[in-house]
């Protein structure tokens, strides 16, 4: 039987093995976002779409002529201050956790050899010390032995 005709065929106990898993696993590509940083995004999305919701309403009310229409439009105008307002506040609540808890960063590898070069000058100038220190020691060691 050729790979064809198995891909089309019933599976059998043999091909237990061979079949995939209903579920897979994947590694996500981003950390999750930070409990502060969700919260106002949730509410910057929750005021967005009650605005949206809004304007669509009034934006009819005003083709129809209902008197509701004016107020309505009003409200949109002072609703759409604040969703850009909450927008902002995703933003700077975001800038502020990142200054305060650190941003994880991959470095590039121009930083990343930098500093690999610098790690091993460290280590070399470590380990001169340490030899030219265990030379001038090797000596005087010789009467507490006695």
């Amino acid at each position: 039987m050729d790979t064809d005709e198995r891909r089309y065929a019933a599976p059998t106990a043999d091909d237990a093995h061979v079949l995939r898993q209903l579920w897979v696993e994947e590694p996500v590509a981003r950390r999750r976002m930070a409990d502060p940083v969700r919260t106002a995004a949730v509410r910057a999305v929750i005021i967005a779409s009650l605005t949206m919701i809004q304007a669509m309403a009034a934006f009819l009310f005003t083709l129809t002529g209902a008197w509701l229409a004016f107020p309505l439009v009003l409200s949109s105008i002072v609703s759409t201050i604040a969703a850009t307002w909450a927008v902002l506040d995703v933003w700077v609540t975001r800038q502020v956790w990142n200054q305060r808890n650190g941003v994880v960063s991959a470095p590039s590898s121009t930083a990343r050899h930098l500093r690999r070069e610098r790690r091993h000058a460290r280590r070399t100038a470590r380990a001169a010390a340490r030899e030219t220190s265990h030379i001038r020691r090797r000596g005087t060691g010789n009467l507490s032995r006695a």
